[in-house]
């Protein structure tokens, strides 16, 4: 059976981290794949804390070239490599990172024990970056001081679910039921075919998680993740602060909270916050208002897409 699809927050703040809010980093977990979103400084410090368990990590994904969004992620893999990881691992991220990585590596002559792939992000359009049995990724822009993306991470479910009270009406046995699930016919010997679309339920609308990194608002945003099931949103400021974030490319919780109005979402997660507040009440105030199931994120919260 697939773990739930979840996602760990390993930091919840802004550009300086402070004792209790760690820099950005989501660790995510989709029928049974983990990847990690962002790596600020600190990130393998979290994992350890939150019980995360790195080298399952097949894929990192990095939003942007901000510190606080990748200054950990050197460390990570080294930390990797010196525990002897042999399975290799993908980043997904803007261009520059790659020789970032590559002038790091080099500087300290480290070589890595596992395969290292990079692929760049550049498109300008929502754009599906992996997909597989379990799962699909896409990468869309943002609107930052600098290039950045935000991710969907979308669920595939691979078996349909069985509609009981027909296949007890049919006398379907039991033998058969694994087929029936994956989607496929049964030939009997007698020549009867057993159709699954007679005795499977529809499919449920995939689980899908948006995560939305530094940005202002922006109306395409509608475009990239009006389907998602959950919203995480930056609400790096609050109202007071509302030109400060105008002028930095953030967002406010109010402005958090009106994309997820618009979006349609189920529910709405919060973080990102700007070091300069001693509590999120206010944030969670305002942004109640506009989209009343709002939660504030905390470092070592887990997040149930449901």
């Amino acid at each position: 059976m697939s773990s739930p699809f979840q996602v760990v927050v390993l930091g919840s703040g802004a550009a300086v981290p402070t004792s209790h809010r760690a820099p950005s980093s989501q660790y995510i977990v989709c029928n049974n794949r983990h990847l990690l979103i962002d790596c600020g400084e600190g990130t393998q410090t979290q994992m350890r804390k939150y019980g995360v368990h790195f080298q399952k990590i097949s894929h990192i994904f990095i939003s942007h070239l901000h510190g606080d969004h990748y200054f950990g992620l050197i460390g990570l893999l080294s930390t990797m490599n010196l525990l002897g990881r042999n399975q290799g691992i993908v980043i997904y991220g803007p261009a520059p990172l790659e020789s970032i990585l590559t002038a790091q590596f080099e500087a300290g002559m480290s070589k890595m024990s596992f395969n290292l792939k990079f692929i760049p992000l550049a498109s300008s359009e929502k754009e599906l970056i992996l997909e597989d049995t379990h799962l699909k990724v896409f990468a869309f822009p943002l609107k930052h001081r600098i290039q950045t993306f935000g991710f969907l991470i979308e669920e595939k479910s691979s078996v349909l679910k069985l509609d009981l009270a027909a296949i007890k009406k049919a006398g379907i046995k039991q033998e058969h039921y694994r087929l029936l699930k994956q989607a496929k016919d049964v030939s009997l010997i007698d020549g009867t075919t057993i159709h699954y679309t007679d005795f499977t339920l529809p499919s449920l609308p995939p689980l899908k998680y948006a995560y939305c990194s530094d940005t202002a608002p922006f109306k395409e945003l509608s475009l990239h993740v009006s389907d998602a099931t959950v919203l995480y949103h930056e609400a790096t400021f609050t109202n007071e602060h509302k030109d400060r974030a105008k002028k930095t490319c953030h967002s406010t919780a109010e402005q958090a909270a009106s994309a997820a109005l618009k979006l349609g979402v189920k529910k709405l997660y919060i973080g990102h916050f700007s070091s300069r507040y001693p509590t999120c009440e206010v944030h969670l105030s305002e942004a109640t208002a506009i989209f009343p199931n709002t939660i504030i994120v905390e470092d070592g919260m887990k997040i149930i897409v449901k």
